[in-house]
């Protein structure tokens, strides 16, 4: 008997005429970014949080059926449907993989977008635990599922491979990304866990060194793992995202 999940949803709460669109993890999905959505809300933000094609689903072989170029055309299509709500102006931030397409909207300067940024995201290279960590996710989502120990075990070695592949092809595209941080120009927020252990924490030092056109916030988080949007320090980025969105030009301040 095959178990009933429920998986999760993507979220989008309309409330001020301020749009923010949060992006989620590697192997995650809207439940990443739940409780910074929630918090966002109450301070009256319209609030987007979409999952990526493959994710948030019981098979880990639909995330590699993925690619960058799928996830890239999810971000550039979820900034579409909040213009099409009627939001013209939007900030978007991601968290791991999520902050790596947020900051590819912000060098490619997409229409729209007024600031934004990442939490714990290795826009350049650096040294970390990624595929381990996948690994032993898609291991967890198959036992979850019910599937048998022989059948499990099969899988796993395709879903190993697999994974190799695809984290190279999210490697490559982050360092496209990366070479274009300099033509940024507007506001980026850095959130950065101090006990990250899937990715180096110094490497945010990195991009922040290569944001040259533009104003920056770097915050560090001392007592947080890699998903900072749920760690210990949570509240404490809950209001430091609120306070950098108030920094931003939204057109309202103009009228």
């Amino acid at each position: 008997m095959v178990k009933k999940i429920s998986l999760p949803k993507p979220l989008f709460t309309q409330n001020g005429s301020r749009a923010v669109l949060l992006l989620h993890a590697y192997s995650g999905s809207s439940n990443d970014v739940r409780m910074l959505s929630r918090y966002l809300e109450k301070e009256n933000y319209t609030v987007y949080s979409p999952n990526f094609s493959g994710h948030a689903t019981v098979a880990p072989e639909d995330i590699l059926g993925k690619s960058t170029n799928d996830w890239w055309q999810d971000t550039l299509d979820a900034v579409q449907f909040l213009k099409e709500k009627g939001y013209q102006e939007i900030a978007v931030f991601g968290l791991s993989m999520g902050g790596i397409f947020t900051m590819n909207t912000l060098t490619d300067q997409v229409e729209g977008i007024i600031g934004g940024g990442f939490f714990c995201s290795p826009i350049f290279p650096v040294k970390n635990s990624v595929p381990e960590n996948f690994v032993l996710y898609a291991d967890k989502v198959l036992k979850t599922a019910g599937i048998s120990d022989q059948e499990r075990v099969k899988r796993m070695v395709k879903i190993k491979e697999a994974s190799r592949v695809q984290l190279k092809d999210i490697e490559t595209f982050s360092e496209k990304t990366a070479t274009k941080l300099g033509q940024i120009t507007v506001p980026v927020f850095m959130g950065q866990a101090g006990v990250d252990q899937m990715i180096d924490p110094m490497g945010v030092y990195k991009t922040a060194q290569a944001l040259q056109q533009t104003r920056f916030t770097l915050n560090w988080y001392p007592n947080s793992g890699h998903v900072l949007t749920i760690g210990p320090d949570h509240k404490q980025l809950e209001q430091d995202v609120s306070a950098f969105l108030n920094t931003l030009s939204w057109n309202e301040e103009k009228e």
